[in-house]
């Protein structure tokens, strides 16, 4: 039985987690890599624990109760976490499994010093590192002295830290167990951490290396502050020599030391830079060995490295696969399009199949490659400016990579073209028939799709389906439309330029575009205090809706008092409008038809926060406000030189904004509207899928691209871990921040603003509706959670189209996300709300419940208190 308890470090290799734990697999496949040097030890395995385990009972009972706890909560989790802990440490390791471990000492040297280091198996994994949430043990002497801390190291998997951190990420404590590894103290002149990819930007061609004097518990508690040498190509690029007043030292007898370095050696670097080179060169044959960047802990022992420790880093954000060498920059989608969340895989690759222009996938998020428009100095131009009036921060980031010799290729002009740079109108009538015409065309294009889609199922349904794609791209790329969107946009910016220089006032626009006809978004926000009036007046309604907990909620609502007109009225709204949801740009979110119940507190904060007919009058008080405007702006034109000319000029792109600026909302309604019919079908299949036993679930089929579920419909064949592994990944992308922009090396950049017009302290984003507002702000991460008063200031991360509802009832708006013509500043600027965008961390940096001031018009907010 010696064996199940004891593995040699050289005798395991990085597919046995599950007997050694994250730490130990690791330290076993770095021992199998030539030319790597790892102290010696063995691993007390995974099955030595649950025996261990197995012999207290009440730790069933106790890991029962702290699976109950709030997260939150954590001084119930820091009580029962050590009673667990005193519970483990007090079992006595004899018989077998303590024979099997002396047994493995006496191999090694008993009174050899020993690092003694926990290996949980849930530990150094791609997608989550755990660093630091068990315990490691140094320069531990005598086979007692181990036994009791490999005690400490099981009881470990259990510190307040290791619990809180397990459920935050929804691991179950029973499925983690705990290995030990048992290894050779070394006694290192220095010792640190290489990264083999810059942790900070991301760059996987730069790799860090911190350094200090003796063991690196130094380093890793911040007794001190490292050496760091960036490294490049086979040269130190950069390094900061830090001054090293202490280090911690191993005792003859045991245990270690903190000791002072004498000054004359302080701020003496501890390697060399053509060790720091060496090192590196090292950590790229362990990368490649594992096949992503590595966070190792390093040893210098007798001028040669050893490695005690190699995990992946795990907050890198992958980069998108090329299939070449070449360098390429990729621009964000989700900040263009408002959700930057993480895509299931039928998500994004349907936005893939649907989009204009090739997208390709890494986190969960997508990326547009714009390195050929940026190659080419005349597309250059257009892009640039093309994305600084959406978000200034990629223009910036853009320009930072511009601004690096050689990254990006230059090609003559004669390249690819980019998007015209704006400002001369688009050849279009200003006629609102236009619009008329562009939103009857696309209603009969979705009811021929509803229509045709209904025979289709199998293998026949996805043919279908990528032909009703390509129909998709036609009715998007119509020039018709796209002359449309442009016209607005154009007088907008028109009119902004012209108006600032003539009478000095900034985006009189905001206020000229109130009440836009044909917005179908803003109608949508409008339209639900439409169906508040309905339910108002009904009390037994409010009452039933005000402890609403599921989705069959409609069903029951028949049977109250005034029930069936509050149903009829949220069905009616549902039709119209149930294709929508937060991150709609995903297929796989749940809609609103089929999540009623998300809309169930904007209902309730419509009844209790507005008056009846609150819908009307605030389309005619935008109306007239903007009516007043457009008088008073003609007239002061008329005062000025040459000003009935100018008056005349401003007149018709006023009539050009209202006629064009509603319809800028109308082709996402399409393609949502479209996605919903898709889904739908998509959704019949998968439970034909179920029902033959070839999905597990029918949301199992979320996890699969297009065309693996394509595959699926015509084989009958699933790969059983192909959903589970996907699943993970999933859960994975949630803790990755998307950049705005990233190059093929893995840099994230997220650009700057370059102002210097704003108070001290002031969070700096993008004006993109007028207006200064002051009020409390409710900080809001998800729609259905909302709670707003008259005069709150809504602060999210990103506002699609779906958060319209609320917008009728707040005073104004702060995003993370987003620029001048994104959909969240569209309807902000048609409900007149201030509102400033791109604010990086807002919700971070912003509580809920501060008092705030936004200032839509200089791009800046103010915390107050």
């Amino acid at each position: 039985m010696i064996e199940q308890y004891v593995l040699d470090l050289q005798d395991i290799d990085e597919t046995q987690v599950a007997v050694v734990g994250g730490k130990g697999a690791h330290l076993g496949g770095l021992s199998r890599i030539e030319g790597i040097r790892v102290p010696g030890g063995f691993c007390v395995t995974t099955e030595a624990f649950r025996r261990v385990i197995e012999e207290a009972p009440s730790i069933d009972d106790q890991l029962d109760r702290l699976s109950r706890l709030n997260p939150d909560d954590r001084e119930a989790i820091r009580t029962l976490s050590a009673q667990i802990r005193r519970t483990i440490e007090g079992i006595a390791i004899l018989g077998d499994l303590a024979a099997a471990i002396t047994h493995a000492l006496a191999r090694l040297g008993e009174q050899t010093a020993y690092a003694v280091r926990s290996s949980a198996t849930a530990e150094d994994l791609p997608t989550a590192s755990f660093a630091g949430q068990q315990d490691t043990y140094l320069n531990v002497v005598g086979p007692t002295a181990i036994l009791q801390h490999v005690s400490r190291c099981w009881a470990s998997l259990f510190t307040e830290r290791a619990v809180t951190y397990r459920q935050r990420n929804g691991i179950d404590h029973r499925t983690v167990h705990m290995a030990v590894v048992v290894q050779q103290m070394v006694i290192p002149h220095a010792s640190g951490i290489l990264f083999t990819a810059d942790p900070v930007t991301g760059n996987r061609k730069v790799a860090t290396v911190d350094s200090g004097f003796g063991l690196g518990e130094a380093l890793v508690s911040g007794l001190v502050n490292p050496d760091v040498f960036k490294v490049r190509d086979g040269e130190v690029v950069n390094k900061t020599i830090a001054a090293k007043q202490r280090a911690i030292h191993a005792l003859p007898a045991g245990g270690t030391q903190e000791v002072a370095i004498a000054p004359q050696l302080q701020g003496q670097p501890a390697l060399t830079d053509a060790q720091a080179v060496r090192l590196v060169q090292l950590g790229r044959r362990i990368e490649a060995h594992f096949g992503r960047p590595q966070d190792i802990e390093w040893c210098l022992v007798d001028g040669g490295f050893q490695i005690v420790q190699s995990r992946p880093i795990t907050t890198l954000f992958p980069i998108p696969e090329s299939g070449d060498q070449e360098n390429h920059v990729y621009v964000s989608v989700g900040h263009g399009q408002m959700m930057t969340d993480p895509m299931k895989p039928l998500g994004f690759s349907m936005w893939q199949l649907t989009a204009m222009v090739p997208m390709h996938e890494a986190g969960g998020r997508l990326f547009v490659d714009v390195t050929r428009r940026l190659a080419s100095p005349a597309s250059r131009a257009g892009l640039l400016e093309a994305m600084g009036k959406g978000d200034p921060l990629i223009r910036h980031a853009l320009e930072t990579v511009l601004d690096r010799d050689g990254f990006v290729p230059s090609l003559p002009d004669a390249g690819p073209g980019g998007p015209p740079a704006g400002g001369a109108s688009a050849p279009i009538d200003t006629d609102p028939a236009v619009v008329a015409e562009l939103i009857e065309r696309s209603r009969a294009s979705i009811a021929g799709l509803e229509r045709d889609i209904r025979t289709k199922t199998g293998p026949a349904l996805f043919d279908f389906l990528l032909e009703a794609f390509e129909e998709h791209k036609r009715v998007l790329s119509d020039p018709l439309s796209i002359k449309a969107i442009k016209a607005g946009m154009e007088a907008t910016w028109w009119l902004n330029d012209k108006l600032q220089e003539w009478l000095g006032e900034k985006n009189v626009a905001d206020t000229l575009t109130l009440s836009a006809p044909d917005n179908i978004t803003s109608e949508m926000g409008l339209a639900l205090l439409d169906v508040a009036d309905v339910i108002r007046p009904k009390s037994e309604v409010v009452a039933f809706l005000q402890g609403v907990d599921g989705d069959d909620f409609l069903d029951e609502l028949a049977k109250l008092a005034g029930g069936t007109e509050a149903r009829d009225a949220i069905e009616a709204y549902l039709d119209r409008y149930g294709m929508r949801c937060v991150g709609e740009i995903d297929i796989t979110r749940p809609r609103w038809r089929e999540r009623p119940s998300t809309l169930v507190p904007v209902i309730l904060d419509n009844v209790r926060n507005f008056e009846p007919g609150a819908a009307e009058r605030r389309f005619e008080q935008g109306r007239q406000k903007a009516q007043k405007k457009e008088q008073d702006v003609l007239t002061c034109l008329r005062a000025l030189p040459d000003g009935d000319r100018k008056a005349d000029e401003v007149k018709g792109m006023i009539d050009r904004v209202r006629t064009f600026i509603g319809y800028r909302e109308y082709p996402k309604y399409g393609i949502i509207s479209r996605y919903f019919v898709y889904k739908q079908a998509l959704l019949a299949e998968a439970e034909r899928l179920v029902q033959a036993d070839v999905l597990p679930e029918k949301e199992d089929a979320f996890y699969l691209t297009f065309q693996e579920l394509h595959d699926a419909a015509r084989s009958h064949q699933m790969d059983d871990q192909l959903i589970q592994r996907r699943k993970e990944a999933f859960r994975s992308y949630h803790a990755l921040t998307p950049p705005r922009v990233l190059t093929s090396d893995g840099e994230a950049l997220t650009g700057a603003y370059r102002r210097d017009d704003v108070p001290a302290g002031a969070l700096i984003g993008v004006p993109v509706s007028a207006g200064t507002i002051e009020g409390r702000a409710r900080v809001i991460l998800d729609m259905a959670e909302a709670d707003l008063e008259a005069g709150d200031i809504l602060v999210t991360a990103f506002t699609d189209p779906s958060w319209s509802p609320l917008f009728v009832g707040i005073a104004g708006l702060v995003t993370e996300v987003g620029g001048l013509m994104t959909h969240g500043a569209v309807i902000a600027r048609e409900y007149g709300l201030p509102t400033v965008v791109g604010v990086e961390h807002a919700t971070r940096l912003i509580r809920d419940g501060q008092r705030i001031r936004v200032h839509g018009t200089d791009g800046y907010v103010e915390i107050l208190s």
